[in-house]
């Protein structure tokens, strides 16, 4: 099935924003984390660049599960960082040393070069006009050594597959988050098509996987 990008790269629609930060994404957030950990032998120790953070839902989960961890969070919409300090400052002080928000698109030339322990993304890919961007800042913001976990949804070999997953997924969602998820699905990529874009960007060594019947995840440790 071609690909169709998405109609806007960016979630900054207020309503939009508001129910996506209200959907219950436990499964595919519990998903990343542990892939994460896995990787990383259990402790995440230093600092981690999360590109796309959304309303901050993982990078608060990873802080209060590894204490020794400090977060740059990005995320290019405004509606979706202000919902992210909200819950930033809900969580409390102790939290607010260690993490910093930045409301920034790709390529960011504000983020410091070879700065991140690791770097990780989570359903951003497929929003990006252009992935290159991505892979760019990877490259360029991972520490030698660093741990790298991107995540996103699997584009599916058709129409009919698509449906199914809007049905099994988002059955009672709002008709909002029902119409991006299914916009979504036709504009992530495939595998195949991943693998290539690593390999124009220098990354071939960062390896491409299945983990879910949506999701892909590109993982790996950069020299």
């Amino acid at each position: 099935m071609q690909r169709i990008p998405e109609p806007e790269e960016l979630m900054d629609d207020a309503e939009q924003a508001y129910a996506y930060a209200r959907a219950d994404f436990s499964e595919a957030n519990s998903l990343f984390v542990a892939l994460l950990e896995e990787a990383a032998g259990g402790t995440l120790d230093g600092r981690l660049l999360d590109l796309g953070c959304g309303p901050a839902d993982i990078p608060l989960d990873l802080l209060h599960r590894h204490p020794r961890l400090a977060v740059d969070a990005l995320d290019g919409a405004p509606a979706m960082l202000a919902l992210a300090r909200e819950h930033l400052a809900t969580a409390g002080e102790r939290f607010l040393h260690r993490m910093q928000l930045l409301c920034e698109h790709l390529p960011c030339e504000a983020l410091r070069s070879g700065h991140y322990q690791f770097v990780a993304s989570n359903s951003l890919l497929h929003h990006l006009a252009d992935p290159a961007v991505m892979w760019q800042t990877v490259a360029r913001c991972a520490a030698p050594g660093a741990q790298v976990l991107v995540m996103d949804l699997a584009r599916p070999a058709s129409e009919i597959a698509v449906d199914a997953l809007v049905e099994t997924y988002a059955m009672d969602a709002p008709e909002v988050l029902r119409r991006d998820f299914r916009n979504s699905l036709f504009a992530a990529y495939t595998p195949d098509e991943v693998e290539g874009q690593l390999m124009a960007a220098g990354l071939g060594g960062l390896q491409v996987d299945r983990v879910s019947d949506r999701h892909l995840a590109i993982s790996g440790v950069l020299d």
